[in-house]
């Protein structure tokens, strides 16, 4: 057991270093004006490379993922059925559904879903 302890906590200090090390040796050295600036051709950008971003559209985004994820969750589901037994399968089933449901019933009564009644 001794020995199993040491071959891990050996591991994670010598992953540790490796961190440190690289870290230490990929730090630039010689940081200047013309080092840090954005290259557009030799000559200093006109605008910034940030452009706007729609909130609307990032939450929605985001909002999508989050069901998607869900679903995927839910999708292994209907494999289980010759393993389990009906009424817990059902159970759970029920129970995911009910979460999920309960999340969109809750972005749609905070009004995430409308989107023209943002200003």
């Amino acid at each position: 057991m001794f020995i199993l302890y040491l071959i891990i906590s050996s591991t994670l200090i010598m992953t540790t270093l490796i961190m440190i090390l690289a870290t230490v040796l990929s730090k630039k050295t010689i940081i200047d004006r013309e080092k840090m600036s954005p290259f557009e051709c030799g000559f200093d950008p006109k605008a910034s490379a940030r452009l706007p971003f729609s909130l609307r559209f990032f939450l929605i985004a985001v909002i999508f993922l989050i069901f998607d994820v869900e679903i995927t969750l839910l999708l292994p589901l209907a494999s289980l059925t010759p393993f389990t037994n009906i009424f817990a399968w059902g159970t759970s089933g029920m129970y995911f559904l009910i979460v999920l449901l309960g999340g969109l019933y809750y972005e749609w009564y905070k009004g995430a879903l409308e989107w023209s009644n943002w200003n």
